[in-house]
């Protein structure tokens, strides 16, 4: 049964009980308790992680709440305000600086703005915090652009990036190249149980993530000494959970010899993905229209193919090129990979398909390119064509190649999440260009080598 505003939904067995729920977002019932993440080396506590209790309130335990909120509507202002008692909690403490505070943000509450009672204590813990947001895989598959732009204001205010539950899924792995954390945090069965192929698979990808990035593995769970030595064979160098220490006060310890590196932000890429590689000083090449067709659907069909399934990222510059048939591939896609996206002038949702659709402005320099990007844990590869406008007839016109390429040593890379066409911000509100055309008979590609990284 439905009762009054801000009463509970009854039926629902997880919050039957809980009474009013104004009670867990005001009135001092919601309370943070701190859990110690140490280093697995010297033992250090370098970090905790801010947990929301309620421990005056029967039956309150988060689950609970959290899915009072989401039957109420409220998750975003629940989630806000858990996100400010911890915050104020550790201020409050004089935690400072020396030691990372880790704040979980739920997907649903990605676009609330902060409310106006917590706008000072978000300026006092960006001035004196060292803040790791907390995010899951489930937060880029459901709302790409509010995560990406959240991960984007997160780096202006210097705090960093943490991925929770990697190993649950295998939709995980695929998605690190686009959040690029600075901590992966193992799912806690990773550590508790024997891997099964599946989870070796990912763990693999893990450890190449990290050795490829520098980014620090942490190992949740961890209760027994048998479970610190699976996390330790399995990369940690983090490790939470019991055996370290439960939640509750914040007792600030002594400065850690050792930190966890934060990541500097890194200017975003305010171009086309096909401007941003020809700025590379590669070599084009010619070919036939047909050969980028062929290309583009090789490209789509590994999305069926890879082992795990990778993020596919298309553009397809208007809604007239996302024919029925594209349409049907690309739904085949979206059953199985963890994000596939369309973007394209007029291409709206019709709320029949989980493929994620982005209408740009038609003035919008993406929509004279035409980009096919398929990213996984052991595979990259991307198609990026410029459309040229000729009139010549469309199975003769010829095509201008890239040519092959490999990142060259020592260079750094970028995080996907950069390139912001790719899932723009606002995608109504794009710099105008007057050079577009809606043709595609002769254009301009790049093709990257799948490699092994």
């Amino acid at each position: 049964m439905v009762g009054r505003r801000n009463t509970l939904m009854l039926h629902d067995p997880a919050v039957a009980g809980l009474g009013e729920f104004e009670q867990f977002v005001t009135g001092g019932a919601l309370k943070s308790a701190y859990q110690p993440i140490v280093d697995l080396d010297s033992g250090e506590t370098v970090a905790f992680e801010a947990l929301a209790r309620w421990p005056d309130l029967d039956g309150a335990t988060p689950d609970a709440v959290f899915a009072a909120a989401r039957l109420n509507g409220r998750t975003s202002d629940l989630d806000w305000a858990c996100r400010l008692a911890g915050l104020a909690g550790a201020i409050d403490a004089g935690l400072g600086g020396d030691h990372v505070l880790f704040i979980n943000v739920e997907p649903e509450a990605l676009r609330a703005p902060v409310p106006p009672h917590g706008i000072a204590v978000m300026a006092e813990a960006t001035a004196g915090l060292r803040v790791m947001i907390e995010l899951t895989e489930r937060s880029l598959v459901r709302r790409p652009a509010d995560l990406l732009r959240l991960v984007e204001w997160a780096r202006r205010q210097g705090w960093g990036i943490a991925l929770d539950d990697v190993g649950a899924d295998p939709a995980s792995l695929a998605l690190l190249p686009f959040l690029s954390p600075d901590v992966v945090k193992l799912d806690m069965t990773l550590v508790r149980d024997r891997p099964d192929p599946d989870q070796a698979a990912i763990m693999a990808g893990v450890m190449a993530y990290s050795e490829r990035t520098g980014a620090v593995i942490l190992a949740e769970g961890i209760e027994t000494r048998a479970h610190l030595d699976q996390a330790l064979a399995l990369g940690a160098t983090l490790g939470q959970g019991w055996l370290f220490g439960r939640p509750g006060a914040l007792v600030v310890p002594k400065i850690p010899q050792s930190s966890i590196p934060i990541a500097r932000p890194t200017p975003p890429v305010a171009i086309t993905p096909f401007s941003f590689i020809d700025d590379d000083g590669n070599t084009l090449r010619t070919g036939r229209k047909g050969l980028l067709l062929n290309l583009s659907r090789h490209l789509e069909s590994q999305g069926l193919r890879l082992h795990p399934a990778p993020v596919v990222l298309s553009a397809f510059q208007t809604s007239a090129r996302y024919t029925a048939s594209t349409k049907l591939r690309y739904d085949a896609l979206a059953d199985r990979c963890p994000l596939v996206a369309a973007l394209g002038a007029g291409l709206c949702a019709d709320g029949s398909s989980a493929v994620q659709c982005v209408d740009l402005d038609p003035h919008d320099p993406l929509v004279g390119e035409w980009t096919v990007t398929v990213v996984g844990p052991h595979y990259a590869a991307a198609l990026i064509a410029r459309d040229l406008g000729d009139d010549g007839p469309e199975d003769q016109t010829t095509i201008r190649v890239r040519g092959h390429s490999r990142p060259r040593p020592g260079r750094q890379r970028r995080p996907i999440t950069h390139v912001q066409t790719l899932l723009p911000p606002n995608h109504h509100a794009r710099k105008r260009s007057d050079n577009q055309s809606a043709r595609l008979n002769q254009s301009t590609f790049r093709l990257q080598r799948p490699s092994l990284n």
